[in-house]
């Protein structure tokens, strides 16, 4: 029997550049057309035949799920893992693990790997790189049930499971309105975050219904950077650059919460008491919220809960795929909530 092995001698590349070819899988889009040419030709001339016993063992179900992390430091997604690990535990699912670094290609050889182990559904924990990588076509091609989290894909055999965020952003600058605050600086998220978007309308909905005045010197935006903790810096020199400008404000509401963090320490450094002088509210509820000093207000994205609604939507996608039934992908969005701790009071006049 001609093996990849074979092909591989014959053709003088690499077994797994002939696998990739003969399989057409995901990676082949990135090899040359010359270099699929000499493979099949190669192939053919040696009456390469694929196993066909291999391949029906690809019909049996392994029981598992892979689950993609872009950046596994991210503070965000601990959470989720949890409750998505623990849903697939209950459900009696092996999690199939990969952090791609926020790197494209790695991204695409983990779900190669994941393909190849024969997962029978997919999890995305997203970031913001998510707006700039098409790489889900090879999941719909496969027809595996895929959910991702925290983002909305625009495809049609996608779920999504998000937060409200809109809402979010309209609990944090009106928690900040009923304390008495007026002067409201904001760090938004980067521009091509559509959760920076949605909160910013939130935020403005709230402000057009209440005459609140923002003003636009008091709102900054954070760059684009592939590194999750990157905010906290961030937030550190835009709040400074803030104080620099001698606009006065009472408030401050920030991205998330390493955002937040970032800009409690600026303001410490300047000597500006927290919350006595100005106070600060973040976003998402991430574990270091509760041990800053003071401890950090902010509005709470269901973590575990998404990561558990995702397990929910993969599972019934998996089942649906066996019984031979139509499943729908949906967008499950889920209720934020406001968590009031110390970095937030009453305006001191």
């Amino acid at each position: 029997m001609v093996t990849v092995r074979d092909v591989a001698r014959k053709s003088g590349f690499s077994v797994g550049s002939v696998s990739i070819v003969l399989n057409n899988a995901p990676l082949a889009r990135y090899m040359s057309d010359e270099a699929k040419r000499r493979i099949k030709e190669a192939a053919h001339k040696l009456g390469y035949k694929p196993n066909q016993f291999a391949r029906s063992l690809r019909g049996i179900r392994s029981h598992s799920v892979g689950v993609m992390v872009f950046d596994v430091t991210d503070p965000f997604c601990t959470l989720i893992i949890r409750g998505i690990e623990n849903t697939l535990y209950e459900q009696s699912y092996l999690s199939i693990f990969a952090d791609a670094h926020n790197e494209r290609s790695r991204f695409e050889r983990y779900l190669e790997m994941m393909l190849e182990r024969r997962v029978e559904g997919l999890i995305v924990v997203a970031n913001w790189l998510v707006v700039d990588i098409n790489l889900l076509a090879d999941l719909e091609r496969h027809r595996i049930p895929t959910v991702i989290v925290a983002r909305q894909i625009q495809r049609q055999s996608v779920s999504s499971v998000l937060v409200d965020n809109e809402n979010g952003g309209r609990m944090a600058i009106q928690h900040l309105y009923d304390l008495g605050h007026r002067q409201i600086a904001v760090l938004r998220g980067p521009k091509a975050v559509e959760d920076s978007g949605l909160r910013w309308s939130g935020i403005r909905r709230f402000a057009k219904s209440t005459n609140l005045k923002l003003d636009p010197r008091l709102t900054v935006d954070l760059p684009d950077s592939p590194d999750a903790n990157y905010s906290f810096e961030a937030a550190q020199h835009l709040t400074a650059d803030l104080l620099q400008r001698k606009l006065p404000f009472t408030a401050l509401l920030a991205y998330d919460d390493v955002t937040a963090i970032g800009a409690m320490r600026a303001l410490t450094n300047a000597g500006i008491r927290v919350p006595e002088q100005c106070s600060i509210i973040g976003f998402d509820d991430v574990a270091a919220a509760s041990f800053t000093s003071p401890a950090l207000t902010t509005v709470r994205q269901p973590m575990q809960a998404m990561g558990a609604t995702a397990v929910q939507l993969v599972s019934e996608a998996i089942r649906a795929g066996s019984e031979k039934r139509d499943f729908s992908p949906v967008t499950r969005l889920l209720a934020p909530e406001l968590v009031v701790r110390h970095s937030t009071a009453i305006v001191r006049r």
